[in-house]
């Protein structure tokens, strides 16, 4: 990598905060900033913040985040262009079934997301998982393990590597098809699933939380057949007509189905051969190690 083009990119991160503030330039002496809740355009030439009279410019805002968090983020910059080259150089390849397995596992982890927010997060997610198995591939590519211990080790613990099929549900129970057709009305001319949950909901377990169940296995015992039959038959982010439930008359959201993924000892093998010499040589997972086999000139090599 150029030092030219490390260069480039140290200029962005100067102009970006740890809180991942969004600096849009338009050319002129002034910015669009974002922190996520709205966006403001602010004046480089003026104070940024005043504290009892004393100014804090934008210089010495920028300054100070260049310094507090610049080689930090250009050095984690540097680590995926390290394993991104040395990936594709090996042919480093990470199966979409991995991936997709690791992602459902983050979901269940996952409070509610909106349909925008699961997709941004979701392709995060998968960049850094992608990432996270060829750098462990590439970190143990020259250590021998042999069949006869991965195949063990598959058999003892192999079932760890699977997915079971999950949904992630929200719901309002009400006692009556009455009740619950005036819910479902309110819905449908654009109420808050969560408000209404809130209002009308009987469940006490769930309805200060706006109804939110959580991730259930499909095989659990907690899972209703009656919730079950109508996630089968839903999309992600809608929600179901009333039903009749086992205990009252139900409206279900259905934030997300988790279909089941299973693996054979041949679709793991390679995955289990580098989490079985990580463990042995304790290596951790960092790039620093693969910095060597990549020609790299980067402003910070003399500190």
């Amino acid at each position: 990598m150029s030092k030219k083009l490390l260069l480039g990119i140290v200029v962005v991160l100067l102009i970006t905060n740890i809180a991942t503030l969004l600096f849009v330039g338009d050319g002129n002496d002034s910015e669009v900033v974002s922190d996520g809740e709205g966006e403001k355009e602010i004046n480089r030439n003026e104070a940024v913040a005043t504290v009892a009279g004393e100014e804090i410019s934008y210089d010495e805002w920028m300054t100070d985040l260049r310094n507090m968090q610049g080689q930090k983020y250009l050095k984690q910059m540097v680590d995926k262009e390290v394993v991104n080259t040395l990936a594709e150089q090996e042919g480093v390849e990470v199966s979409e079934k991995i991936i997709d397995r690791e992602v459902s596992f983050l979901y269940t982890m996952q409070g509610i997301l909106t349909e925008e927010d699961a997709e941004e997060e979701e392709e995060r997610w998968r960049e850094e998982i992608k990432y996270r198995y060829q750098l462990e591939q590439l970190l143990t590519k020259d250590i021998e393990i042999p069949d006869d211990e991965i195949k063990s080790y598959y058999d003892t613990y192999g079932n760890q590597y699977d997915f079971s099929s999950s949904v992630k549900l929200s719901h309002i129970l009400v006692e009556d098809m009455e009740t619950a057709e005036q819910v479902y009305q309110e819905l449908e001319d654009g109420a808050s699933f969560k408000l209404l949950a809130r209002e009308y909901s009987i469940d006490d377990e769930t309805r200060q939380n706006g109804g939110y169940m959580g991730t259930i296995y499909t095989s659990s015992q907690f899972l209703l057949d009656s919730y079950e039959t109508q996630a089968a038959n839903m999309e992600n982010h809608t929600y179901s007509e009333p039903f009749q439930a086992e205990n009252g008359v139900a409206i279900m959201y259905l934030h997300r189905k988790l279909p089941a993924i299973e693996f054979t000892y041949e679709e793991v093998q390679p995955y289990v051969r580098s989490e079985i010499a990580m463990h042995e040589e304790g290596l951790t997972l960092e790039a620093d190690r693969l910095w060597e086999e990549v020609e790299i000139d980067w402003i910070y090599e003399n500190e």
